[in-house]
């Protein structure tokens, strides 16, 4: 197995708990192809006592033959598959209790486990029952349950009701990678791509690490995007079913929900989302935003009105990459090598920008960093002006103990980005309605984060601090 990129916490958490002295029960989510069973595998792989995969879309019959067969791969031959998940929890205790008894670390692997859990099998109430009665009465149990169906392992296993209450004892998020990873991947795999390169991949893969790993280094990106995306048989088609699929169980209304924030750039309110969804304004509509958002495909963010950022209410953006560029482009054409051939197009060129932005926003701690405010207590949030024409929005802004704040303007281009009359009158007019609507006595510094810097010109004395696309790999 090739060695891990990045991930360096997750790692160093999974050997804590496995020399932490006492069972523990270990629940590791996050969305498709993040890369949740390769980090497993690559840490604990060669310390596991048993390990088994779910089959997709299987049976309970299929899941039985999939327990039988990793019993014998781990030198357990059964005499007949197991009727039901209680018999076969006491089979694998039954072959357990030799290797605990050695006092050495007994890892136990259930990957893809929401697929085990098939309609009436009782596989929770059977894995509650092997954990409370044996599993955790030992300190040398490691039980790692791993599942894309992020809604599932939440419902199920770390929020569960029932038996599981409050069992799990550490939970981990797997998300996709920072562009600082995504480089480091991409090199080591022999790509010599520039920044920029590396910065417009994010924008379409975002840093999932099965996608990146489909690119290929001798093809430029416009090639790969047009291999992988638009050629009939392109390898991401038709993921984006696949991952919704995977994600939830009843994929539909998710996607309703995923489609209509594609077509707002600025995000919508709850609210909004209720009209426009036309559906009522319950408990199911907030369950399933939670959900959207446990999953990395959205985000919800503060809003900030006169004088106090709102606890309550907030806006819900599309921040996964690969489903805004999907959306955008993939779902509306089916030309073949239609990417390379619209490359420079105003059309691809304000998604440029719309990307920019989703990239600036999920890269906030790299931020920070470049601003030397890891070390200050500050709150990020939005703010939509009410009353100004034209309507002002800023989508990131950085409030610090110090009593100052960043009011951040992000520009993407491919060369120094060059700050026009109507530009300077722009960011002039959110300032101003910002300052006049908030009624805020702190200090602002206009924070423009383009991609190589601002050109000389005489309207740059409005912008107090530059940043650049580096800065987000920090």
């Amino acid at each position: 197995m090739k060695n891990i990129i990045g991930r360096d916490k997750e790692t160093a958490l999974l050997e804590r708990y496995v020399a932490s002295g006492r069972a523990e029960f270990i629940a590791v989510y996050g969305r498709r192809r993040v890369g949740k069973t390769y980090l497993i595998n690559h840490v604990l792989g060669g310390r596991f006592a048993f390990a088994m995969t779910g089959v997709l879309e299987g049976t309970r019959q299929d899941q039985m033959l999939a327990f039988v067969d990793a019993m014998e791969m781990f030198g357990n031959v059964l005499p007949a598959t197991p009727p039901n998940w209680m018999k076969a929890f006491g089979m694998l205790r039954k072959f357990l209790q030799p290797k605990v008894e050695t006092g050495e670390p007994c890892v136990v692997f259930f990957d893809e486990i929401s697929c085990l859990d098939t309609h009436n099998s009782g596989f929770v109430k059977a894995l509650g029952y092997f954990w409370n009665s044996w599993a955790s009465l030992h300190d040398n149990i490691k039980l790692v349950v791993c599942g894309s169906a992020t809604a599932w392992m939440i419902k199920n296993i770390i929020d569960s009701k029932g038996g599981l209450h409050n069992r799990v004892t550490h939970e981990m998020r797997i998300r996709p990678f920072t562009l600082l990873e995504s480089e480091q991947y991409l090199k080591s795999e022999g790509f010599i791509w520039n920044r920029l390169s590396i910065l417009q991949a994010y924008m379409v893969f975002g840093g999932v690490a099965y996608y990146l790993s489909l690119l290929q280094p001798e093809e430029s990106l416009a090639q790969n995007i047009d291999r992988l995306m638009f050629s009939p048989d392109g390898e991401l088609r038709r993921e984006y079913g696949r991952l919704y699929k995977t994600l939830f169980s009843a994929p539909e209304p998710y996607m309703r929900i995923v489609t209509l924030l594609g077509d707002y750039r600025k995000g919508l309110t709850r609210s909004e989302l209720v009209e426009k969804l036309g559906t009522d304004a319950g408990g199911t509509l907030s369950e399933q935003l939670a959900n959207l958002c446990e999953c990395g495909i959205i985000r919800k963010y503060k809003i900030r009105e006169k004088g106090t950022v709102k606890r309550n209410g907030g806006i819900y953006q599309l921040v996964d990459f690969f489903s805004m560029f999907y959306q955008h482009f993939v779902a509306k054409n089916d030309e073949k090598n239609w990417w390379s051939k619209h490359l420079n197009t105003p059309e691809v060129n304000t998604w440029l920008g719309l990307a920019y932005e989703r990239v600036c926003l999920t890269h906030t701690e790299q931020i920070l960093l470049a601003l030397h405010l890891d070390t200050i207590s500050t709150s990020q949030y939005s703010w939509r002006s009410k009353t100004s024409q034209p309507a002002a929005q800023v989508d990131l802004i950085i409030e610090r103990a110090d009593d100052m704040i960043n009011l951040c303007e992000v520009k993407y281009s491919k060369e120094a980005y060059c700050i026009d009359q109507e530009e300077d009158q722009r960011i002039r007019h959110r300032l101003s309605a910002f300052q006049r609507e908030t009624g805020t006595r702190s200090g602002i510094f206009v924070t423009m984060i383009t991609t190589f810097g601002l050109a000389a010109g005489m309207y740059n004395e409005t912008v107090s601090i530059k940043l650049t696309m580096d800065d987000l790999f920090l």
